[in-house]
C-alpha cells in the first residue's frame, strides 16, 4: 500500500544554491535572455548613449521576443569574458537574478541535477526554502 502523495513539488523541502561568480550560466549553448521594458530602459540608461543605440548594439530576437545578444563563443553580450562577470550585474534581468530557480530546471529532480554538473553553486552554499523558491517563481 502506498503513504500518501503529497502535493507539494519536489524541491519543496528546500534546494541548496550560492552562486560563486563563475560565470558558467552566462555561457555555452545558444539561447534567450529576456527583458522587460522598464530593464531594457535601465540598462541603455547605463551602457549607451540611448535606447536605439542598446537595441543595436545588445539587442536580438528569441522565439519572437527581444533578448540580450550573444557573442559567437556563446557567452552573453554582457560578460566580461576575461572575469567571467556580469558587466552589469546590479543591473541584469529577472532572467538572470532568478538562476537556477528556473521552472525548467525545477521540473523534475533530473532537471536540477543535470544543471548542477554545469553549475558548481547547484546544492551548495545557502538553503533556499520551498516557500522562498515559490515566491521566486
Amino acid at each position: 500500500m502506498d503513504g500518501p502523495k503529497s502535493d507539494k513539488p519536489w524541491w519543496w523541502t528546500g534546494l541548496k544554491f550560492e552562486c560563486l561568480g563563475c560565470g558558467r550560466c552566462c555561457r555555452g549553448e545558444p539561447g534567450a535572455i529576456w527583458f522587460t521594458e522598464e530593464e531594457e530602459r535601465m540598462l541603455a540608461a547605463r551602457i549607451a548613449s540611448n535606447l536605439e543605440e542598446f537595441r543595436r548594439r545588445y539587442v536580438t530576437g528569441r522565439y519572437g521576443r527581444p533578448s540580450i545578444v550573444e557573442k559567437a563563443n556563446g557567452e552573453c553580450r554582457l560578460l566580461d569574458g576575461a572575469t567571467g562577470r556580469c558587466t552589469v550585474y546590479g543591473l541584469r534581468p529577472l532572467q538572470c537574478r532568478l538562476f537556477p530557480f528556473w521552472p525548467s530546471l525545477l521540473a523534475s529532480p533530473r532537471a536540477w541535477m543535470e544543471e548542477s554538473r554545469r553549475c558548481p553553486g547547484m546544492n551548495q552554499g545557502k538553503e533556499h526554502s520551498g516557500e522562498e523558491i515559490a515566491a521566486l517563481l
